[in-house]
């Protein structure tokens, strides 16, 4: 099934740049080549092709996935990661070797054509998807409170990547949201950082019709979207969209999670400031020491990443804006650009789903910090509050501009 693309221009502001911190860019360039180093594993792409699955003991994760990349003949592969025409819709179902066999955060890669389900992750159905058959699929997925959790995945991914880490995530956060994965065309190539970002402005149009089908549905009450990476920047863009062509963001959409956001600070502020102050309350995971996000700063001309910046400074701000910042600093996890912990560290998994199961927008009299979880002892504390105004990297009062009086 395909749905037409239906994209609206609208003005966009500007904001003042904000200059992270020097670094140095002698060893930023060192850096930039560790990332390159460091990220350049091969990616399983030929595991999409579906085989039959009977053992009752494995978890199963039943996904709708939304796609603007172009299809593949090859149905292992399913979708490239060129840009495709439409926004095209699957049924992808995954099994879960079981809990004694895995550990939570952890993707089990086939290994082999006919891969064991109680020691891999497997693709037991991918079928397409017609409109008619998404709702009932809503229908039958998003529980009696007719949640769904949309997931919006990085730079670097290939479809099959999209598909087992969300697969892995729905499946550890234990989450009664029917799962929802929109993936755009990455070429899943470490060299490939301006295409796939371009690629996440070609496909604004598809997750905005993602949200906005998602919201008119009767069958969908609470709808929370969770994204990692530059996927946090289309999800921005996205939202602040739907917010200048209706007037609001849906209040449906109750919750927007910013895994480790590859979005200039700036911007982020601009943002936030267009989506108008009936917006969903958000929730950022940062980390000083993100060796991905100190790649894209570099890239990006020194310019400070939301996701990297050091927030501390901040804990004590109330929460005018409800933005909650979740610190990951100082978690572990297996990824060695520590860029993964939301996904991969298990107190982060259990943090992401407690964010979750809370009904309740956060307002300026609610309590200013949130104990969600913890890691070696050590309290991984959300700090509930960013407020724009201060989200620059200068205090001094030159850089701040006429947008803060919106706050």
């Amino acid at each position: 099934m395909v749905i037409d693309p239906v994209q609206n221009a609208h003005a966009r502001g500007t904001a003042p740049v904000a200059r992270a911190s020097a670094t140095g860019w002698p060893r930023l360039a060192v850096l930039l080549g560790l990332v390159l180093v460091l990220s350049a594993c091969g990616h399983r792409s030929d595991v999409l092709k579906p085989m039959e699955v009977s053992d009752p003991t494995v978890g199963k994760v039943d996904m709708l996935v939304a796609t603007t990349r172009a299809p593949s003949d090859n149905l292992a592969l399913r979708y490239s990661g060129e840009r495709g025409e439409y926004v095209h819709l699957d049924n992808i179902v995954v099994s879960i070797p079981p809990a004694d066999r895995r550990k939570p955060g952890e993707i089990q890669w086939p290994s082999s054509a006919r891969p064991d389900p109680k020691t891999a992750f497997v693709v037991s159905k991918a079928n397409e998807m017609t409109q008619d058959g998404a709702m009932d699929w809503f229908r039958r997925t998003s529980g009696r409170k007719r949640r769904v959790l949309i997931f919006v995945h990085g730079f670097n991914t290939t479809y099959a990547d999209a598909v087992f880490r969300f697969a892995q995530i729905t499946h550890d956060i234990k989450t009664d949201a029917a799962p929802v994965l929109f993936t755009w065309p990455s070429r899943g190539n470490t060299l490939d950082y301006v295409y796939d970002k371009e690629s996440t402005i070609y496909s604004r149009f598809g997750l905005v019709t993602l949200l906005e089908e998602a919201t008119r549905s009767p069958d969908v009450s609470d709808i929370t979207v969770l994204a990692h990476s530059m996927g946090t920047w289309l999800t921005m863009e996205a939202l602040r969209d739907v917010a200048l062509k209706s007037g609001r963001v849906s209040p449906k959409v109750r919750n927007v999670v910013l895994a480790s956001p590859d979005i200039d600070v700036d911007v982020f502020k601009r943002q936030v400031i267009e989506m108008g102050e009936k917006r969903p309350r958000f929730t950022v995971y940062a980390s000083r020491n993100d060796l991905a996000l100190a790649a894209s700063t570099f890239i990006a001309g020194d310019v400070g990443r939301l996701g990297s910046v050091d927030l501390r400074p901040y804990k004590a701000e109330l929460a005018r804006e409800g933005i909650s910042v979740i610190d990951a600093t100082d978690v572990q996890q297996n990824d060695m650009l520590e860029h993964n912990a939301f996904a991969e560290n298990s107190d982060m998994l259990q943090a992401l789903a407690a964010r979750l199961a809370q009904q309740k927008i956060s307002t300026a009299g609610d309590q200013t910090a949130l104990d969600i979880a913890t890691t070696g002892g050590r309290l991984v504390r959300s700090t509930i509050s960013l407020p724009a105004k201060i989200v620059s990297m200068h205090n001094n009062s030159k850089n701040r501009s006429k947008i803060d009086s919106h706050f």
